[in-house]
Formats: structure tokens, C-alpha cells, sequence
């Protein structure tokens, strides 16, 4: 139904419109990224001459925000424009709730509801070619990428990590193997740069969503030694019941973000060498915090740091929700920084307003267009809010966390606590403020409250069976 309304109310724009004057859309999601995981961001030992590079011919947001500690609701936020809590996802997909801690995790979606508008349908009903490649974890086939929007589906299944790993086989039903040595980031990129090869004349939409660098972590055999003369150190701190890495340590870690910025620099040439890359609208970010932070029971090594950022993917302090983002759009060619606050729920807008199209959708999202003038310029304080209600490998525990200009509320369900943080002054959230200040930790908690209570927001509940 969904589709049908679309078409109807957009048939007399899509005549309109002349292909050779649409911006062509490139997005590519990064899994599990950190923050601080490349060379432009800070990263002392990943090399990543490529994604730097990009970086300055893009808009670099130094502020941004996943939609959610994990994956799924993310990922959702981004395809939808809207907040994930919303849309009823508020866990990886299928989760875990464990049934043996204090609190019960609510009941959730496992997949995105077909009635929800992706981006994929929005501009297919505008003329677009569209097509996704890589990790979806939104649902199976009934709910694939070739039923929200998309023509062409390579890879996109209901698994949030690699069947069979990063090297062939991949044991990906929707994958064919290549030959033996392939490797699958190299892969999915060829796949995303033969079908701008096919699609150049008209215009595209095209989803690079690469399974790396979740887990299972593989060194990448082409890159892994131009580590090997690296020192290191390692060292770890406790968070809750888990460890977060302090520096940046993992060699077979470091090899796959090499691998992998060397696939971006693939894709950026390819569009200059075909010369679209000045009507390329291309959005390059990661869907959560990286993965620093884990549970005492697991073993082995943690792949990343998020430090002096506190956390890491599952929590809600910084460590979890920072994420890159840059924004490459026709005509920015020179390096801009914006320090304004940001969020996946932007990019679908941001999108919509800046290739042409007249769409009244942008104004009921929760997003907004922050490559406008009139938004960066803006003072305007707008606040964000993440909902966990579940828990998490990483050590995250039920909870929620607000931001409104450099004040930070994290809320915990298990023993009802409040942590307040100055970010101005205390980006590493090492100070708790709540004691401080309790009428300020009063006013933020009722704000999330109200903010996930209109977002019909489902709170964990007592466990009543579980041991004492």
C-alpha cells in the first residue's frame, strides 16, 4: 500500500524531473566503526590515507551521533529518517534478554515493518536506480532490501556479522562465492562500482553497507604486515562488569580498517574517473560507537578504543554513540568542521534537500538538513535521547541517556541511578554531577522520560524468577 500512495502522489513530480540534472546518492555505512578509528579523527595506529582524504573534500561532523548504542535501530534511523524507538526497534536483531538478571528487556521488533518509508522508496518513485550491497540485519527475506525499496540486493540477509567470515566461502545465500583468496570488503565494493558502471547515465542510489569491522575479527592478508614492525601497548579499564581497551591495539583490527579504506578510495576514484563525483551526493558513516567496551566473560581481544571517550558500542556513554560522519556533496570541495550535535535520523533528509527534489516528507521527519547554512548557522538547541532497555555483551545495563547542548543524563533501570556530565568540560564522563546538581538532573530525566514516553517507548520490567 505504501508503494501505491507513494506513486500516486509523486507521479506528476517523477514526470517532471530530467535524469541528467538529479544528484546520484552514494551511502556508505561502516559496521561497528568507531569514532576515533581513522586517521583524520585522531586513530595513533590505523592507516587510513584514503577515508582522510575524503575528509577533506567533505563535511567533516565531529559531533555525530549514532541512533542507538547497536546496530539494528540504527541502521533502521538511517534508512527511515526516524528515530528508532519510534519505529518499535530498540535492540540488535534478535537480541538476547537473558532471562537470569534483574530486569526482563521488553518485547521488540525483529525486523523493519514493511510500512515504514526507506530512502531506497523514495527515490526509486523519483527515477532512481537503486541498489544495496553488504550487511542488512532487518529482517529476513520478507523483509530484505527487495522489499523496502531496492532492485538490486547483494549480500543483505538477516545476520548481523559475515556467515562465513571475510574470506570465501562466504556461506552467504545471496552472495556467490568468488574465487578462492577473495575477500569479501573487496567484493562488495566491485559489486557497488560495477553497478555505477551500469547506472552512470541515469540516476542512482547506491548503499555500501559493509559488514566490516564487526566481528569475527580476520586480519586482512594484504594489509595485516604493513603492521607487523608496530609497538603497542595494551591496557584496559573496568567498566561495570566489563573491560573497556584503553589504546588502540589490535594489529588483524588495524589490517581491516586499512582493508577497508582502501575499498572507499576504490569507490571515490571510480566516481571521479567516470565523472560523477561532482553530482554525488556521498555519505560515508558507521551505525554505533566502536566495539571497546565487553563483558568479563568474554575472551580474547577487545578490537578497539574509543578513548579519551568513555564506552564503547552497547553504552550510551560517548564511547558507544560517537560515530564518523562525513558528507561529501556537489560543489563542497573545501574541508568544513561542524561541532553541532548531529544523528543518523539526519541523513535521510539532509539527502532529500540536497538533490533537487521537492519533498514535503522532510518536514514531518525527526531529522534535519544539516548541510544548511540556516542550520549551521543556527544556535538552536535541539535535544537527542537513546533508549537501551535491554542488556548487552559489552556490560550495558537497562537504560537511557539524553543530551541537551553540553549536559549529558544516563539513567539506570537495574538500581534507578542517575549519572549527569558536563561534556564542555569532562568529554571522558568521569565526573558524575548528580549529586550536584539535583535539580538539573530533575529536568533532564523528565525530558527523556517525556521523549521516549512520545516515542511509545517500552520500559524493562522486574524479574520477578531471577535469583537473588
Amino acid at each position: 500500500m505504501k508503494r501505491i500512495f507513494l506513486a500516486l502522489t509523486l507521479v506528476f513530480a517523477t514526470t517532471a524531473l530530467h535524469s541528467q540534472d538529479q544528484k546520484n546518492v552514494v551511502v556508505i555505512l561502516v559496521d561497528d566503526l568507531g569514532w576515533k578509528d581513522l586517521g583524520y579523527s585522531g586513530s595513533p595506529l590505523y592507516l587510513t590515507p584514503n577515508i582522510d582524504a575524503l575528509a577533506s573534500e567533505s563535511v567533516i561532523y565531529s559531533n555525530a551521533y549514532s541512533a542507538h548504542p547497536v546496530c539494528s535501530p540504527s541502521r533502521a534511523a538511517l534508512l527511515t529518517g526516524k528515530n528508532p524507538i519510534k519505529i518499535g526497534i530498540s535492540d540488535w536483531i534478535p537480541g538476547s534478554d537473558p532471562k537470569d538478571k534483574p530486569l526482563l528487556g521488553p518485547k521488540d521488533l525483529h525486523e523493519l515493518p514493511l510500512k515504514e518509508i526507506t530512502l531506497a522508496e523514495r527515490l526509486k518513485d523519483y527515477g532512481y536506480s537503486t541498489f544495496f550491497a553488504g550487511k542488512w540485519h532487518l529482517g529476513g527475506e520478507e523483509h530484505s532490501p527487495s522489499q523496502q525499496g531496492f532492485d538490486i540486493n547483494v549480500g543483505g540477509i538477516d545476520l548481523g556479522s559475515p556467515p562465513g567470515g571475510y574470506y570465501v566461502p562466504y556461506k552467504n545465500p545471496l552472495l556467490p562465492d568468488g574465487p578462492e583468496g577473495e575477500y569479501l570488503t573487496d567484493r562488495l565494493t566491485t559489486e557497488t562500482i560495477d553497478f555505477i558502471t551500469a547506472h552512470k547515465d541515469s540516476p542512482f542510489f547506491a548503499y555500501l553497507s559493509y559488514y566490516t569491522v564487526h566481528t569475527p575479527i580476520q586480519a586482512n592478508k594484504d594489509f595485516r604486515p604493513k603492521y607487523n614492525d608496530v609497538s603497542i601497548d595494551h591496557k584496559t579499564t573496568n567498566e561495570g562488569e566489563g573491560q573497556s581497551l584503553i589504546f588502540q591495539d589490535n594489529l588483524d583490527y588495524a589490517s581491516m580498517v586499512s582493508a577497508m579504506d582502501n575499498n572507499v578510495g576504490r569507490l571515490v576514484r571510480h566516481l571521479k574517473d567516470e565523472g560523477l563525483w561532482e553530482n554525488t551526493i556521498l555519505v560515508f558513516t558507521s551505525d554505533n560507537g566502536g566495539l571497546s567496551t565487553l563483558n568479563n566473560q568474554y575472551k580474547g581481544k577487545i578490537p578497539t578504543s574509543t578513548f579519551p571517550k568513555r564506552g564503547g558500542k552497547g553504552w550510551c556513554y560517548e564511547g558507544g554513540i560517537r560515530i564518523p560522519l562525513l558528507i561529501h556533496s556537489p560543489g563542497d570541495v573545501d574541508n568544513k568542521t561542524c561541532d553541532k550535535p548531529v544523528t543518523h535520523m539526519d541523513i535521510v533528509p539532509t539527502i532529500l534537500e540536497n538533490i533537487d527534489i521537492d519533498s514535503k516528507a522532510t518536514a514531518t521527519m525527526e531529522g534535519e538538513d544539516i548541510l544548511s547554512k540556516h542550520w549551521i548557522k543556527s544556535t538552536a538547541i535541539r535535544p537527542l535521547f537513546w533508549h537501551f532497555p535491554h542488556y548487552h555483551g559489552s556490560a550495558w545495563t537497562p537504560g537511557s541517556a539524553l543530551r541537551r547542548g553540553d549536559w549529558k543524563l544516563i539513567y539506570f533501570y537495574e538500581d534507578e541511578r542517575s549519572e549527569l556530565y558536563n561534556l564542555a568540560v569532562d568529554e571522558s564522563e568521569n565526573v558524575n554531577l548528580a549529586k550536584r546538581y539535583p535539580d538539573k538532573v530533575a529536568i533532564l530525566k523528565k525530558e527523556l522520560f517525556a521523549m521516549i514516553d512520545a516515542s511509545n517507548g517500552k520500559y524493562p520490567s522486574k524479574n520477578h524468577s531471577a535469583k537473588k
